[in-house]
């Protein structure tokens, strides 16, 4: 009779080691991080494993690698935000990182009133329906006894998702299914430590029914308006040099 396999160990990975650290904010832009000699002998591991796991680090932007000095984490706009890999990093591990959290919303703020208010123009019936079975699916589980946080928030991602390819626009469209770990990452954590989880809801339903109604400029606020408590759960402002600061959305066309 044939032997069963033998089980091999994975090695450690010293990418989900770092990507770890660098993401929660153990380290930060301008730190260095351990050099491969110390991580070979911290892991058990040959110092070709660690450079092969630091290169997937260097091509997805998050560090550099300095002749003679090790590896430096880089500023966060050099980080490739979009690339698979480091969107799953993000998701997993990003969430008690007030500075990427920060980013996340400066971006966000900048993005989806404009989204909105497109939206509101262009939403067709069928549009309407999702975004309106996202909101209802919200608002049962957070009225419900049973209610269960993590789905909540699975219909909000939703509902934002919806509000996105309800532009009509292909480029949007898409972007959606990109943007969606950095817009699960704020969803839930400032669905798990909101003060006023009905106030939440009546903001979004006003978003939605803004952009039923065919009303560009007040799909814009109402969409500040749920970014703002997302910034207020979260305990979190963005910087100051943001488009969606400005509280006047572009003329009608």
């Amino acid at each position: 009779m044939p032997h069963p396999p033998v089980s091999v160990s994975k090695r450690p990975s010293i990418a989900e080691y770092l990507a770890e650290a660098i993401f929660s904010g153990r380290y930060q832009p301008g730190d260095f991080v351990p050099k491969e000699v110390d991580l070979a002998t911290q892991f058990s591991i040959n110092r070709s494993a660690v450079r092969s796991d630091l290169r997937q680090l260097v091509d997805a932007g998050i560090i550099e690698r300095i002749s003679g000095h090790g590896s430096k984490v880089r500023a966060f706009e050099s980080w490739n935000i979009l690339d698979p890999q480091v969107t799953e990093w993000m998701t997993r591990y990003a969430a008690p990182n007030p500075d990427i959290q920060r980013e996340i919303l400066a971006f966000r703020l900048d993005v989806e009133p404009y989204v909105a208010m497109t939206a509101a123009r262009r939403a067709t019936a069928r549009d309407l329906v999702a975004i309106e079975e996202a909101f209802d699916g919200m608002a049962r589980e957070m009225q419900s006894q049973l209610g269960n946080k993590r789905l909540h928030s699975d219909y909000d991602i939703a509902f934002h998702v919806a509000i996105f390819k309800a532009t009509r626009n292909i480029v949007w469209s898409q972007l959606s299914h990109i943007l969606r770990p950095a817009i699960s990452l704020l969803i839930e954590s400032s669905n798990e430590s909101a003060t006023d989880p009905e106030a939440s809801l009546e903001r979004h339903r006003q978003l939605m029914e803004a952009i039923r109604a065919r009303a560009p400029e007040d799909a814009f606020r109402a969409a500040q308006a749920v970014l703002a408590g997302t910034a207020d759960a979260l305990g979190i402002r963005p910087g100051d040099a943001i488009l969606g600061s400005a509280w006047a959305p572009l003329p009608a066309q």
